[in-house]
């Protein structure tokens, strides 16, 4: 049977953006995003992220840092009762428009081949409208966290949920399925 899930953003959505954050030592949880995803496993979704990471083409994020990053996420998520299953990422400039990148669904998509996931029910969420678009490119609805990039100055097709914090958004989410 395949399972509905909420693919995650990583910087401005679970974490603190950093700007490249390449020292795991700097990872800071955004507020509520514990209670936030408590609260959509308890309704039944499974959890993955989906992370663009210049980053590491342009040399300030290595690649063994990224992976003690995530591993360390997922890691905190676990000791805060919530499972992540996996955290994809797309190590390419932001000029390219290679399939894994958004606002290109490609690590939705693998997601979803990889652990069965049913799109049709599940979520994007992200801080950027280019999150809000791979999501909708991918066929899940999509919700966009904070005031910093907005739907009206984008060209991509509007969040179905807009609000100012992860608990907010997994609140919507629950009402909406």
């Amino acid at each position: 049977m395949k399972k509905k899930a909420v693919f995650f953003d990583r910087d401005g959505t679970l974490i603190v953006d950093k700007i490249y954050l390449n020292d795991p030592d700097q990872i800071e949880f955004l507020p509520t995003v514990f209670d936030a995803l408590r609260l959509l496993r308890d309704h039944g979704f499974c959890f993955l992220g989906a992370t663009n990471q210049s980053g590491v083409a342009r040399g300030i994020v290595k690649i063994e840092n990224l992976y003690e990053i995530h591993r360390r996420i997922k890691a905190e998520f676990a000791r805060n009762g919530v499972d992540f299953l996996e955290f994809y990422y797309a190590p390419y400039m932001t000029d390219t428009d290679h399939f894994m990148r958004k606002p290109n669904p490609g690590m939705i998509l693998s997601g979803a081949s990889d652990y069965s996931i049913d799109l049709k029910n599940s979520w994007m969420v992200g801080d950027k409208m280019l999150d809000v678009e791979a999501g909708h490119r991918a066929g899940c609805r999509s919700a966009l966290i904070g005031f910093a990039d907005l739907p009206e100055n984008s060209n991509f097709s509007p969040p179905e949920i807009h609000a100012g914090s992860l608990l907010e958004i997994a609140q919507s989410i629950v009402a909406m399925s």
